[in-house]
């Protein structure tokens, strides 16, 4: 499904369909020559913002939640990219454990977690559960809504300590669908002779979205220059703060300075385009997930008058940790929308492989706010093969395939960040 684009792709962004349509050889080449310099992410969802000027990602996230959100017909391209990614860690796998979030009340994570074991068992493994809460002690099974089950089991380190597996299971390779938001479990540390994927660093107990957007910046760059376009077409500014504490207001001053630069250099480049719209800011955790932390700002002015519900609800994230550290972002507007409610694309990809995506939409946000908050749905897009390729003959801007392809060049641009991010920030870099 392709959503109704209210303002007509006019302008910057017809530009940069026909040179992205254009040079895709030299676009694929360009990735190629990227991957065998550096690994990708086992997996990696990233949030794309469409504004009829600019695509731009707005987040990346490396323990992606929504595979169940995919559609069925994509689910091949699943396991084929899986496959690929196992070969690199262990050739000759023969079990996977896979360890999700602790919570087991979230039925629309658990269809996730049941997607992705489905995807990985058809890839030839054998897969189990083992999950980091204390409470399951025994193999304990969860039923989910369409009626199957997920059975969990406690994890076991090996008489040695070297090796995490669970009872008369020892894996090859462990899968994590956990972020880590609640800090790095003793029992993940200090493995040997196993791969765990991601690599703890990739968890939100160490990883930051600024770093995150450094790396995209100066991955953008160089491909900005391939295609001859400009880097901010694909690329939102960004500054950061630290030591801010909502609740007394420690660190306000570092915001509004660097909301007002930020505008200022937005407002420039709306000029040189002719866009005639009101920027913004969007705020948020420079740690964490789940669309928690995060609020729209017009005016610097307005985080001094933040009321005490807005204060609380920047001041803590998932697991409630405490945020102290934040990521300001250009804001990106979205101008489609399905059924009258905005949307944003979420892409999905395994290895270096897009292997689907979905709609983000959300009836009661507008086109300036973040749409991953309760009351959002999911429609998913039409990323199977023969929708990919793109349509060089048509007249931009007019056909799904292009569009779609726009999206997996993107979202493959945040993929090659994401990998380049883990490498500078990873405690043990002599592995590269």
């Amino acid at each position: 499904m392709v959503p109704h684009l209210v303002t007509a792709l006019t302008g910057p962004l017809l530009d940069l369909e026909k040179k992205i349509l254009a040079a895709t050889p030299a676009i694929e080449r360009w990735f190629r020559l990227e991957w065998q310099e550096h690994t990708p992410p086992f997996y990696c969802s990233v949030d794309l913002r469409n504004a009829g000027f600019k695509l731009a990602p707005v987040d990346t996230n490396l323990f992606p939640g929504g595979f169940n959100n995919l559609a069925t017909e994509t689910l091949p391209l699943a396991v084929q990219a899986a496959m690929a990614a196992i070969e690199k860690y262990c050739p000759d796998a023969r079990n996977l454990l896979l360890i999700p979030e602790r919570h087991t009340r979230n039925t629309f994570y658990l269809q996730n977690v049941a997607t992705l074991v489905k995807v990985l068992r058809q890839t030839g493994l054998n897969v189990r559960l083992g999950s980091l809460s204390e409470e399951i002690k025994t193999a304990t099974p969860i039923q989910l809504s369409d009626g199957s089950t997920l059975m969990l089991e406690p994890l076991i380190r090996s008489p040695n300590g070297r090796r995490l597996g669970l009872k008369n299971f020892d894996p090859c390779t462990i899968l994590l669908n956990n972020d880590l938001s609640a800090g790095i479990p003793p029992i993940l540390e200090n493995l040997h002779e196993q791969n765990l994927l991601p690599a703890l660093h990739a968890g939100w107990a160490v990883r930051r979205k600024s770093n995150h957007f450094a790396a995209y910046d100066d991955v953008v760059k160089k491909f900005a220059k391939l295609i001859n376009v400009d880097p901010w077409m694909l690329n939102p500014y960004f500054s950061k703060c630290g030591q801010i504490d909502f609740n007394t207001e420690e660190g306000t001053e570092c915001l509004m300075s660097s909301v007002d630069t930020l505008l200022a250099k937005i407002r420039k480049k709306y000029k040189e385009y002719g866009i005639k719209l009101k920027p913004f800011v969007i705020v948020k955790a420079d740690a964490g997930t789940y669309g928690m932390g995060i609020m729209t700002v017009h005016d610097a002015n307005e985080l001094k008058d933040l009321n005490r519900k807005q204060r609380n609800k920047m001041a803590m994230i998932k697991e409630g940790l405490e945020v102290r550290d934040v990521i300001l972002q250009e804001g990106v507007p979205t101008f489609e929308n399905i059924n009258d409610a905005v949307a944003e694309p979420v892409v999905y990809m395994i290895d270096r492989y897009v292997v689907g995506g979905f709609y983000r939409i959300h009836a009661e946000r507008g086109i300036d706010e973040n749409l991953n908050a309760p009351g959002s749905q999911f429609v998913p897009l039409a990323f199977s093969q023969q929708h990919t390729l793109p349509d060089y003959q048509a007249k931009p801007g007019t056909t799904a395939p292009n569009r779609f392809y726009m999206y997996g060049v993107v979202a493959r641009l945040a993929l090659v960040a994401a990998s380049i991010e883990m490498e500078k920030t990873d405690p043990n870099p002599e592995i590269y």
